[in-house]
C-alpha cells in the first residue's frame, strides 16, 4: 500500500484541478492506496507523490490525468 500526496498552489485557484486527481486516483487505485492526501503549498506547485517520489511536478510536466493516473500506477 502506498500514500499519493498531491501539492497544490491555494493562490494559484488549484483546488479544482487537485480535487479531480484525487477522485480519479481515488477511483483508480481506491484499494491500492492507503491514502490520497491534498497538502496546500503557495508559489505555482503542483506536485503528485507516491511515498515520497515525484511522478509528477507541473514545472516539468504537462497537466494531463491520463498520464499521471500512468506514472502513478508504475510506482504501485
Amino acid at each position: 500500500m502506498a500514500d499519493v500526496e498531491i501539492e497544490y498552489c491555494v493562490p494559484c485557484g488549484f483546488l479544482n484541478r487537485a480535487s479531480d486527481l484525487a477522485e480519479a486516483l481515488l477511483s483508480t487505485f481506491g484499494e491500492d492506496v492507503d491514502r490520497v492526501s491534498l497538502v496546500t503549498g503557495a508559489h505555482g506547485v503542483f506536485e503528485v507523490r507516491v511515498d515520497d517520489a515525484v511522478v509528477f511536478d507541473k514545472e516539468s510536466d504537462e497537466y494531463d490525468v491520463d498520464e499521471i493516473t500512468r506514472r502513478v500506477r508504475a510506482e504501485l
